[in-house]
C-alpha cells in the first residue's frame, strides 16, 4: 500500500527478537512526498527503534517512519504468536495480521515483505535459523548431522514444511477451471507463487515465468523448443567445459538431431572459463549460446554478464543454468539482459520437482509448445489445436501445485534472511574451510578460480572418493563423492571425482572444523597403511 514511502528506508534485523530497527532514510526530506500519508497516532516509538532514535531523525522523516510502520507495527495491526497461529485474529483482520516469518518475528504479508531483510553490516545468526530446519537436529551414526551435501539439496525450512502440509490439509485442488472456492484458493496461491519468484529474480512480469520440474527439465524444454524450430544442418551451439550434464546433454542431442555442432569454451588450470576463446568459437551459424551461472564442482562463477553481452553482439540468444547459483548470490535477470534462466527449487531451500524456466517475452510468444494436454489450449479440434499464451503454453497437464507454493514458502525464507547476507556468510565458510583444508598435507584442493562460491572439491591420492564419503558419514557428515555430473569439468584439471563438501546458510564454522577432523584422520589412516 504504501511501498513508495517504504522504499525511502533500510530495514535492519540484527537481533532476531526484536522488531525491525531503522537507519536513516536514503530520500533527503525535501524529496518525500507526504501528501497521501496517513499519519496514525502513536503514543510511543513503534518496535524496538536503537539507532537512530526516532527523536534523532528530521521532522519529515519521523513522521513518514512513524505513519508507514505505524501501519503494520502498531495497533492497527495485531501481533501473531511465534507459532504462527492465527486463531485469536478476528477473520476481517487476518489480511493484514503479522505472519510469522520463521524466526518468531511478525513481517506483514504483504509485497512489503520485499523491503524487510537484514542490514548489509549485519551477521546471519546462524543459531536462531537452524531451528528452522528439524533434520538438522538428529544424529547420524551417533554423531549430530553436519550437512555438506547443498550441492546436490538444500535441506527445508519450517516454513516450506508446514506451509505445504496446511495447503494439503485446507486448500488442494486443481487449478485454473474449477468453479468451487477450493479451485480459486489453490489457483490463487499457485499463480501467487509465480509472482514471488517473478519478484525474486526481478522478472518483468509473472508471465516471463514457467513452472517445470527443475533445472534439467527447464533446459531440455528450451533445447526442444528453440532446437525445433530454429536449429539447423551446419549450425553451433556453444556451452562450456563447465557445465554440468543437464546443459551439456540436452544440447548435445538436439545438435545431433539437426545435424548441428555442439561447442565449448575450454577452462584454464584453476577452474576459470577462458573468455578470450569465445569469439573465435562463434560463427554466422551460432545459433545458441547455454552456460552454467556458477560451476558445480569448482565454484566457479562465470562472467555470464561478459559472456551475454558478446552473444547479443551477434544476435546470439543466452540461456543461464542457474542452479547452483540461485540459493548462493543475486540474481537480476533484467540486469544480466539473458533470453533465458533456469533453476530448481530443491537448490534454494525448496521442494523437489519444482523448477522454473525464465523467459524474454519475444522468445516465450515464438517458442512452439513442448508437450500437449490440457491447460495449454485455447480450443481443440480432431483437425487443428490453437494454443494458450505462455506461460500456459508450457504447462501441459496438472502442474506440480503444491511444490510450487512450496517454492513460494523458500523464496520468502530466503528474502527474511536477505541473498546479500546468505552470500556473504557463505564466503566467509568457504574461504575458511579452503584455508584450514589446505593446511592437511596429503590432500590436494582442486581449482582457485577467481570467483567462487561455497563449493569445494578435494582429492585425497590413494584413497576413492566414494570410500572417503563413506567415512565420513561415519562421522556425521555428509558430502557429494563422484563426478557430480561434470565429467568434462573434472577432467579438464585431470580428475575423474572428487569428495565435494558445500556449503549453505544454516552451516557453521564448528561444522567445518568437525569436517577438518575428520579429513585429518583420514589421510592419517592412509599415511599409516
Amino acid at each position: 500500500m504504501y511501498l513508495n514511502e517504504l522504499d525511502n528506508f533500510h530495514f535492519d534485523l540484527p537481533d532476531l527478537g526484536t522488531a525491525p530497527q531503522v537507519a536513516v532514510p536514503n530520500a533527503a526530506p525535501d524529496e518525500l512526498d507526504l501528501s497521501a500519508l496517513p499519519i496514525p497516532a502513536a503514543s510511543s516509538p513503534v518496535g524496538n527503534v536503537d539507532a537512530p532514535q526516532i527523536g534523532s531523525l528530521s521532522a519529515a522523516d519521523e513522521e513518514l517512519f512513524k505513519g508507514v510502520i505505524a501501519k503494520y507495527f502498531s495497533d492497527e495491526v495485531p501481533s501473531a504468536p511465534s507459532s504462527g497461529s492465527t486463531d485469536d485474529v478476528q477473520p476481517e483482520k487476518k489480511n493484514c495480521l503479522l505472519k510469522d516469518n520463521g524466526f518468531g518475528i511478525g513481517i506483514p504479508e504483504t509485497d512489503i515483505v520485499r523491503n524487510l531483510h537484514y542490514d548489509e553490516a549485519d551477521t546471519v545468526n546462524t543459531e536462531e535459523i537452524r531451528k528452522q530446519f528439524p533434520i538438522l537436529h538428529q544424529k547420524v551414526n551417533g554423531h549430530d548431522l553436519v550437512w555438506f551435501d547443498n550441492g546436490a539439496t538444500t535441506q527445508k525450512p519450517l516454513r516450506v514444511i508446514d506451509g505445504l502440509s496446511e495447503f494439503y490439509k485446507t486448500d488442494y485442488s486443481n487449478i485454473h477451471r474449477g468453479a468451487h472456492t477450493l479451485a480459486a484458493r489453490s489457483t490463487d496461491q499457485y499463480e501467487g507463487a509465480r509472482e514471488k519468484v517473478a519478484r525474486f529474480i526481478n522478472a518483468p512480469a509473472k508471465e516471463n515465468i514457467l513452472f517445470v520440474r527443475g533445472t534439467t527439465e527447464g533446459i531440455n524444454l528450451v533445447a526442444q523448443t528453440f532446437g525445433r524450430k530454429f536449429l539447423e544442418k551446419g549450425d553451433n551451439v556453444i556451452v562450456s567445459t563447465l557445465d554440468h550434464h543437464a546443459n551439456i546433454v540436452p544440447w548435445q542431442q538436439m545438435c545431433k538431431l539437426q545435424g548441428a555442432e555442439l561447442r565449448a569454451i575450454p577452462i584454464d588450470k584453476n577452474g576459470d572459463l577462458i573468455l578470450s576463446e569465445l569469439e573465435q568459437l562463434i560463427t554466422p551459424h551460432t545459433k545458441f549460446i547455454s552456460v552454467g551461472h556458477v560451476n558445480n564442482t569448482f565454484g566457479t562463477i562465470n562472467d555470464v554478464e561478459s559472456i551475454i553481452r558478446t552473444a547479443h553482439s551477434h544476435n546470439i540468444p543466452v540461456l543461464i543454468d542457474g542452479a547452483q547459483s540461485i540459493a548462493h548470490t543475486k540474481v537480476d535477470v533484467q540486469q544480466l539482459d539473458c533470453d533465458f534462466f533456469v533453476f530448481s527449487g530443491h537448490k534454494i531451500y525448496g521442494p523437489s520437482g519444482i523448477g522454473v524456466v525464465y523467459g524474454k517475452k519475444e522468445w516465450l510468444e515464438q517458442l512452439p509448445p513442448w508437450q500437449g494436454g490440457g491447460n495449454m489450449i485455447k480450443d481443440v479440434t480432431i483437425e487443428h489445436t490453437e494454443f494458450n499464451e505462455p506461460p500456459a503454453r508450457f504447462e501441459a497437464g496438472t502442474p506440480n501445485i503444491a511444490d510450487a507454493i512450496g517454492l513460494g514458502y523458500a523464496l520468502d525464507f530466503v528474502q527474511s534472511v536477505g541473498i546479500h547476507n546468505i552470500e556473504r556468510h557463505e564466503h566467509e565458510l568457504t574461504e575458511y574451510a579452503r584455508q584450514q583444508i589446505s593446511r592437511i598435507p596429503g590432500i590436494t584442493i582442486m581449482g582457485n578460480p577467481k570467483k567462487r562460491v561455497s563449493v569445494i572439491s578435494l582429492d585425497i591420492p590413494g584413497i576413492p572418493a566414494p570410500q572417503v564419503g563413506q567415512l565420513l558419514d561415519k562421522e556425521g557428515i555428509a558430502v557429494r563423492a563422484g563426478h557430480h555430473c561434470a565429467q568434462p569439468a573434472l577432467r579438464a584439471l585431470g580428475y575423474e571425482m572428487s569428495v565435494r563438501p558445500t556449503f549453505a546458510v544454516y552451516n557453521t564454522k564448528e561444522e567445518v572444523d568437525r569436517l577438518v577432523i575428520a579429513l585429518q584422520k583420514i589421510v592419517a589412516d592412509v599415511q599409516n597403511r
